[in-house]
């Protein structure tokens, strides 16, 4: 496997497309084209289990191919599962799930055993014999690196999984597998999925070390993730409804209503405020609205960008792909950032 591991190694709104912002991009293994935009399942209908094919259907005509779900996501996966047998499509979609999530209580443990068998679960739920990407939900520092990589290793000599990675991972920690994996000749990790998005993730909202590159203290690990142009799948990307436009800078009491508790944990602060009232300024002077700003945002970065938009709008989906082909200038992404002219 070592020859398969070394290939794995305006002036404002500039209206144009940049090679991370194409509508479909690749992650190492899968085999397909993958749209920028993963539809995330975490929500309802998906977590109750019922019936979602029409807003599948509509979010697939709308070009996304790509499904992000997990074992921690309700009964998510049944219901890809169910519309992927309706519609005959397995081989025209990319299915994501994660095993290994943190407890309700914050920890977290994930070795071999847990990998497997929440594997075998998810593809019985999803009925199919291969995810396209599997990822761990979160990192048990008590579990080798070896441990990961080598069972990573054999789901795909089995054919079980296509690609493989991690989310809620330091850099440090992807830097030390994949150097372990190339001393011994494994595949690497191929995609890692942080919190990154305008929104600061200031507090952990769920427990078990969630992990983010967002804000102005982990400039580091966006310039790691430019350099190596390791896949990122960014999460809460528009900070679970912090950009939705539906409260003002400031008003904190209409954000509460609007928010969810885990929301109110991990973005509600003052920070972010200041962000929102920049954004609101650059949407203004262009016409759109706060949240095609804040997904443009995200695309206008150097890294190589994917990114987990969970809504039940083909409408919004449909100004956040439109927004993902666009790259704001340089002194946009400051000016959203810091503030600075």
């Amino acid at each position: 496997m070592s020859s398969e591991s070394n290939q794995r190694q305006s002036k404002y709104m500039q209206v144009q497309t940049v090679k991370q912002s194409e509508e479909y991009g690749e992650i190492e293994g899968v085999g397909k084209k993958i749209s920028r935009i993963f539809l995330g399942t975490a929500i309802s209908p998906f977590l109750d289990g019922k019936e979602a094919d029409v807003l599948l259907d509509q979010m697939y005509a709308l070009g996304i191919n790509a499904f992000d779900s997990a074992r921690g996501y309700g009964l998510s996966e049944s219901v890809l599962g169910r519309w992927v047998k309706h519609r005959k499509n397995r081989e025209e979609v990319v299915l994501l799930t994660k095993c290994g999530n943190a407890t309700p209580t914050g920890t977290v443990h994930i070795d071999r055993d847990v990998m497997t068998n929440e594997l075998k679960r998810s593809l019985s739920e999803l009925g199919t014999d291969y995810v396209d990407i599997l990822l761990l939900h979160r990192d048990d520092v008590n579990t080798s690196i070896a441990e990961y990589l080598e069972t990573f290793n054999d789901f795909v000599r089995e054919g079980i999984i296509k690609s493989f990675g991690v989310s809620n991972w330091t850099v440090e920690r992807i830097q030390e597998a994949n150097a372990y994996a190339a001393e011994h000749g494994l595949c690497p990790f191929s995609i890692s999925s942080p919190n990154f998005g305008l929104a600061e993730q200031v507090n952990d909202p769920w427990g078990g070390n969630c992990v983010t590159i967002s804000g102005q203290g982990n400039q580091a690990a966006r310039d790691w993730y430019s350099r190596t142009n390791m896949p990122v799948l960014a999460y809460s990307a528009l900070g679970r409804g912090f950009f939705s436009g539906r409260f003002e800078a400031g008003d904190y009491e209409t954000a509460k209503s609007v928010l969810d508790a885990y929301a109110q944990k991990g973005y509600l602060y003052p920070v972010n405020m200041e962000r929102l009232e920049r954004c609101r300024m650059l949407a203004e002077k262009h016409k759109c609205s706060v949240a095609q700003i804040a997904m443009s945002y995200i695309f206008s970065h150097s890294m190589n960008v994917f990114a987990v938009v969970s809504t039940t709008s083909p409408e919004r989906m449909r100004l956040n792909i439109e927004s993902s082909k666009l790259k704001l200038g340089e002194e946009e992404v400051i000016f959203l950032e810091s503030g600075a002219r």
